[in-house]
């Protein structure tokens, strides 16, 4: 990669709302021959094209003006950085959807929940270089056309990808870094990806069958005791496929918890609470059963998390 001039950030949620809306908030000040696209839909899309996307963050708002938002990518330039910010659920209709446009130079980063988000990513291209990626954010889309970010952490994790492992980062992270966006290269990504699973993993999970948010489960023996027991399991699956992660890890992710703002909830949980018809279930708790029936792990502390969501909003329609 030699230069970033076109940016797509395809699915302005709280993810692409923050990553995207930072960058199209620097460019419209100083374009400097680079532009930043956002791909959207309904009524979020019509407030961004009429009103700019209004960007909340830790009490300070910013009017975030894309140099074009829409639904059909085809009226974009073609993209040099492309950041895939959909749900798991929507990621394959939207690999497909880029595959056009996609050279064999642009970058990807796909930055969803999920241990599996890279591989499903890359086979839908033949061409691209998609890097493997985690992001820590607490963000939503209060309501169509504003997107809100709360609590300290905001910063995507990445590194080299097996299919172009010889990639020079540079350029990219020369990009995000006067973008005023927090980009950490590391040389194992997955291990990174595998303890961000870790947090997110188990939190979403435990929340969503509680119904409390990080604050309340943190603050309920009960609760903090069965996220730290789903923490375990995934330990031991990422143990079994050959990521070290150590059980130490449990209490510094309790603690990252602990810093996160007290009212705070994830995505997983406010779409079940909201009843959006789509959660992204098979990634938190149902990935978790599915591996450890897979590698011979016993998972009971999931399951049962598992069941209290199952009872609380019947997301897998059982």
């Amino acid at each position: 990669m030699q230069t970033v001039n076109t940016i797509w950030v395809v699915g302005i949620g709280g993810v692409g709302g923050y990553f995207g809306g930072r960058m199209a908030h620097v460019l419209h000040k100083d374009h400097d021959g680079r532009r930043v696209y956002f791909a959207a839909r309904g009524r979020h899309l019509q407030e961004i094209r009429e009103n700019g996307l209004i960007l909340q963050c830790n009490g300070d708002t910013f009017i975030c003006q894309p140099a074009g938002a829409s639904d059909d990518m085809s009226s974009f330039p073609g993209p040099d950085l492309c950041l895939v910010c959909v749900k798991s659920y929507d990621l394959e209709a939207a690999m497909q959807g880029l595959k056009p446009f996609i050279g064999d130079n642009t970058v990807l980063v796909p930055l969803l929940n999920g241990l599996d988000i890279y591989e499903r990513a890359r086979k839908c291209l033949d061409k691209g270089i998609v890097l493997p990626a985690c992001v820590y954010i607490t963000s939503y889309i209060e309501r169509p056309g504003k997107v809100v970010q709360n609590g300290p952490n905001k910063h995507v994790i990445l590194g080299p990808s097996p299919h172009c492992p010889d990639f020079d980062p540079g350029a990219l992270l020369s990009f995000t870094e006067a973008m005023g966006l927090v980009f950490k290269w590391v040389d194992e990504p997955f291990a990174a990806i595998w303890q961000k699973y870790l947090l997110v993993g188990s939190l979403a999970l435990v929340t969503a069958a509680y119904g409390m948010s990080f604050g309340e489960v943190i603050d309920n023996p009960e609760g903090k005791r069965d996220a730290a027991g789903v923490m375990k399991e995934i330990i031991q699956l990422g143990k079994k496929q050959g990521v070290d992660l150590d059980m130490a890890l449990i209490d510094q992710v309790i603690a990252t918890i602990s810093a996160a703002p007290y009212d705070a909830r994830s995505s997983f949980q406010r779409d079940l609470e909201q009843g959006r018809g789509k959660a992204e279930e098979d990634i938190f708790g149902t990935a978790i059963l599915r591996m450890g029936k897979e590698l011979h792990i016993p998972t009971p502390v999931t399951e049962k998390m598992v069941r209290q969501v199952e009872a609380r909003y019947n997301p897998w329609g059982n």
